[in-house]
């Protein structure tokens, strides 16, 4: 199996903010923008199967978890509260309504949201380990 030479520091075209969140939001990968991110639903690849890089840099960690929390939250918890002074349903409609959305929306956009952190996390140059150097 031949090896393939690490990606370039500098991504291979400019990086604008609307870029790095355009190549999160697909699953590309942050660099060259052709190869996939994903292996899984959640899993990385190891490396860019096109231009090489590798993914070792990334680190999500839970930041897009708090995202959706706040998104999903938002949505379901102000529809719910709208519903209940307008309608005042029994409390199984509110569980049969927003449990089954507070889910589908926290698993539809866990994925895009991970990606467009790992591409902002190349573009600042998260995984050069700037914080070493600030201390």
């Amino acid at each position: 199996m031949a090896t393939v030479d690490p990606a370039p520091a500098t991504p291979t075209r400019p990086m604008t903010a609307r870029s790095v969140v355009a190549l999160g939001l697909t699953g590309a990968c942050p660099h060259c923008g052709e190869g996939k991110l994903f292996a899984g639903f959640l899993t990385l690849q190891p490396r860019c199967e096109v231009c090489g890089l590798s993914f070792d840099f990334a680190d999500a960690g839970d930041g897009p978890a708090v995202f959706i929390m706040m998104i999903v939250g938002f949505i379901v918890i102000g529809s719910a509260l709208m519903l209940e002074l307008r309608h005042h349903p029994p409390i199984w409609v509110h569980l049969m309504l927003w449990l089954p959305l507070a889910t589908f929306l926290a698993l539809a956009i866990l994925r895009p949201l991970k990606g467009t952190m790992i591409a902002l996390q190349y573009r600042n140059a998260a995984r050069e380990g700037r914080l070493e150097r600030m201390s």
